[in-house]
């Protein structure tokens, strides 16, 4: 019976994604993978198995995302505020997220790229990351923001503090750079410079804010709330 319903299923889908436009189809997607802990405590397993399983279901997401031909996905699965809690929380979902991107990386199949202050990471972690990085850099298929140590308001704060440091090694003074800033210079600076802004934000767990996510970059993001409990 599972084996019919599993052909069926697909099928469906198959259906589903030869109905969908091209041009309806975003380049960017944003989410905000939320409710881990809640849905591990729902069914009655430790916190450490919603990260596990939370996992699990960002590689069946970025398959269903490469299917449609996205160019661009956004995981925020660490905020700058998550950094405050207690370490016997912080360190197990580290540990998740730093297996999930060495997973990512081995597939080949796509392009991952931190975002977020690495700096505030533990230096083991931060260097998980920049491998994975590294080690993709020149895969050509879709690539997959991992946002860790990520905050939408740490992001303009380190984007204008970048701004600044690059205008004085020119010389450039206050009053000057005063005079021409505007916002292209600012998102020069973002941690997703040259990067598309998302067209679809997706936040799991029923919480209908974004709580910083992409605050720059979602300006004219249509947003999706979804009551289910990620994964």
């Amino acid at each position: 019976m599972a084996s019919i319903w599993s052909l069926a299923y697909d099928v469906y889908e198959r259906r589903i994604l030869r109905s969908l436009p091209a041009d309806k189809i975003p380049h960017h997607i944003g989410v905000m993978c939320d409710g881990n802990r809640r849905w591990a405590r729902g069914v009655g397993e430790q916190v450490e198995e919603g990260y596990l399983a939370g996992a699990d279901k960002i590689e069946e997401f970025l398959g269903w995302c490469d299917q449609l031909q996205v160019e661009l996905v956004t995981l925020w699965l660490l905020s700058t505020d998550n950094l405050a809690r207690p370490t016997e929380q912080v360190e197990p979902l580290m540990r998740v997220i730093g297996d999930l991107v060495d997973e990512l990386a081995e597939t080949g199949r796509w392009r991952v790229y931190p975002v977020g202050a690495l700096d505030l990471l533990p230096a083991a972690s931060a260097a998980r990351l920049k491998a994975a990085a590294d080690a993709t850099a020149d895969v050509d298929g879709m690539t997959v923001n991992i946002a860790v140590a990520y905050g939408g308001r740490r992001e303009l704060a380190d984007a204008v503090r970048s701004l600044l440091h690059e205008h004085a090694a020119r010389g450039t003074t206050i009053e000057e750079l005063a005079d021409v800033i505007d916002v292209e210079h600012i998102a020069e600076h973002l941690y997703t410079r040259g990067q598309p802004d998302p067209d679809l934000v997706i936040r799991t767990s029923g919480e209908q804010r974004l709580g910083g996510f992409l605050l720059w970059q979602s300006a004219h993001s249509e947003f999706y709330f979804c009551e289910a409990l990620w994964p």
